[in-house]
């Protein structure tokens, strides 16, 4: 190789060092990845109007949410909410039932258990503006146990209402539910506050709102009474493990109020707003607003 063409060589590979060192000082920057937002809702029978305020809190402050994964009460709030994205409506339905309109005893049904299960069905139906659970406005993941196997069971397709009932089922007190090849009772048996699952559904913030900080009833006077108790303590075992995989948690104060006592709402969908209001900062930080 002559001079000349050692000469041109070197400044060719000089010239295109030159070059890559300039693009890669004016190469734009990665994005950081949108937040994907989960709201996880626990297991509480009545409890569960404090998810009313909370869902109220959050779409007040625009806190986006782009799934929804509920268990037990959790998922009849949720599962109202993801067909309808509208805290006001789901208010207005929140404080039209009654212990009645979800508890449908029946001497009957008593073999599996005293309660059906039609009642609360048909209050999804009449207030959900989808029918099945893949057609929610906001992806929604009601949350089941298997008795037979023992599993916990993601229900992502079917009937809206069934899949709530199931969910719902406190075993002992709700006659368990056939759904599809499985016989479902309610969530909380296995996993009462489900954020592995919403983790594992793809969110990066995952806002947790547990309804059994405090399990205290010191009203127990039927065996009705014991089961719900009994069912409140053991879902309150089983979240704590649950919680680890949660960005924010809320933990409204439900102050002692029994699991099947309907006269509290405006008193805890009140403390749900507190509870939200509480960690706001947290969650704003968390989804960039």
């Amino acid at each position: 190789m002559s001079g000349r063409e050692a000469v041109i060589k070197r400044f060719a590979i000089y010239f295109v060092v030159l070059l890559l060192v300039c693009s890669c000082g004016t190469a734009p920057q990665l994005r950081k990845a949108e937040p994907k937002v989960a709201l996880v809702l626990g297991g509480g029978s009545a409890k569960g109007f404090a998810h009313v305020g909370v869902l109220r809190a959050l779409e007040k402050e625009k806190i986006p949410i782009h799934m929804i994964v509920g268990t037990s009460v959790g998922s009849l709030i949720g599962g109202l909410y993801a067909a309808n994205p509208d805290s006001f409506q789901l208010e207005w339905a929140a404080f039209k039932i009654n212990r009645g309109d979800i508890l449908d005893f029946s001497v009957a049904s008593s073999k599996m258990g005293p309660v059906q299960g039609a009642k609360l069905e048909s209050f999804v139906e009449y207030n959900a503006k989808v029918k099945t659970v893949e057609t929610t406005k906001i992806p929604f993941y009601p949350v089941a146990t298997d008795l037979n196997t023992g599993e916990t069971v993601t229900l992502e397709k079917g009937s809206l209402a069934k899949a709530i009932h199931a969910s719902s089922a406190i075993p002992g007190i709700f006659v368990p539910v056939r759904f599809g090849n499985r016989t479902l009772v309610d969530g909380g048996v296995t996993n009462n506050i489900a954020c592995e699952i919403a983790r594992s559904k793809g969110a990066n913030v995952i806002i947790a709102v547990n309804l059994q900080k405090d399990v205290r009833d010191t009203d127990i006077n039927s065996v009705i009474d014991v089961i719900a108790q009994s069912i409140s303590i053991m879902m309150h075992v089983n979240s704590k493990m649950k919680l680890a995989y949660a960005d924010v948690i809320l933990e409204p104060d439900t102050k002692g109020i029994s699991m099947f006592d309907f006269t509290q709402k405006k008193v805890l969908m009140e403390e749900g707003v507190r509870s939200a209001e509480k960690v706001m900062p947290q969650i704003k930080a968390l989804v960039g607003k």
